[in-house]
């Protein structure tokens, strides 16, 4: 399915594959181009169940909103946050609160200009186009300033996005900055690639992604669990995204389930 021409800025060039749209392949929407399948399809054949592990990254994403719900919190920033599809953050958090707000943001103008367009008539939520790497032109960003009160906790969400940060790029002062701008009481929810369970299969994926706009770099528990220094971890800690407070049952025993590590935590 090819997308839609509206949303699609005149300065994208569709023959590099971005990782916003791969993900929204492996969902099953409709918002990439033929680069992005074709990559897409080497991912797959690279790690097994690249689909399962998009909906268990999904899922888990699903459940922390959920869960920070549950704990008060009623706005949130969801950074990397890719091309709306379904079961989006203010979907989730506006069916127990109309007043709930959320703020997207993704360097992908096809991510940016699709959810814009959704979220068109929705007074509490928006988009805007900015990178990862630059927390305070984030958080001092116009619109998310109207919309988001950093003298109240909120949810900083960094779901399937701190895996395209190379250690050169120094992702613990990321975090750090970020960490800075959070009032206590905030909750943080992160999930990342990981080779441990499966090197030789990451190390696939990894090679194939090298052809697109964003290379991965995959890292160990202890590595992720590095990330959160300053937080405080809430139970079970950091396991594999199917394992992070499972609402039913699981029975899935494939490599899917051990490929990305999720966690949950606090600023106290």
């Amino acid at each position: 399915m090819s997308e839609q021409p509206n949303c699609v800025p005149a300065d994208v060039d569709t023959e590099i594959p971005s990782f916003a749209r791969i993900y929204d392949y492996l969902l099953g929407g409709g918002h990439n181009f033929d680069a992005d399948r074709q990559i897409a399809e080497q991912f797959k054949q690279a790690l097994p169940g690249a689909p399962a592990i998009a909906q268990l990254n999904r899922a888990f994403l699903h459940r922390a909103v959920l869960f920070m719900m549950e704990q008060g919190i009623r706005q949130f920033l969801d950074i990397g946050s890719g091309i709306l599809t379904m079961g989006n953050v203010h979907e989730i958090a506006q069916r127990i609160d109309p007043a709930a707000r959320v703020v997207y943001v993704d360097r992908e103008p096809v991510a940016v200009n699709h959810s814009q367009l959704m979220l068109g008539a929705n007074d509490n939520a928006t988009a805007i186009q900015r990178d990862l790497r630059d927390p305070d032109g984030i958080m001092d960003h116009p619109q998310v300033r109207d919309l988001l009160d950093f003298d109240q906790p909120l949810g900083l969400l960094l779901v399937g996005v701190l895996h395209f940060i190379a250690p050169e790029g120094h992702p613990s002062g990321l975090l750090a900055s970020y960490r800075e701008w959070l009032a206590p009481g905030s909750f943080l929810a992160m999930s990342h690639f990981t080779a441990d369970s499966r090197p030789a299969e990451m190390a696939a994926m990894v090679e194939v992604m090298k052809k697109s706009a964003d290379p991965i770099c995959p890292r160990s528990r202890a590595e992720f669990m590095s990330l959160f220094k300053g937080f405080e971890l809430v139970e079970p800690g950091v396991v594999p995204t199917a394992d992070w407070r499972p609402q039913w049952p699981y029975d899935m025993d494939g490599p899917e389930r051990e490929q990305i590590y999720a966690g949950v935590a606090r600023k106290v």
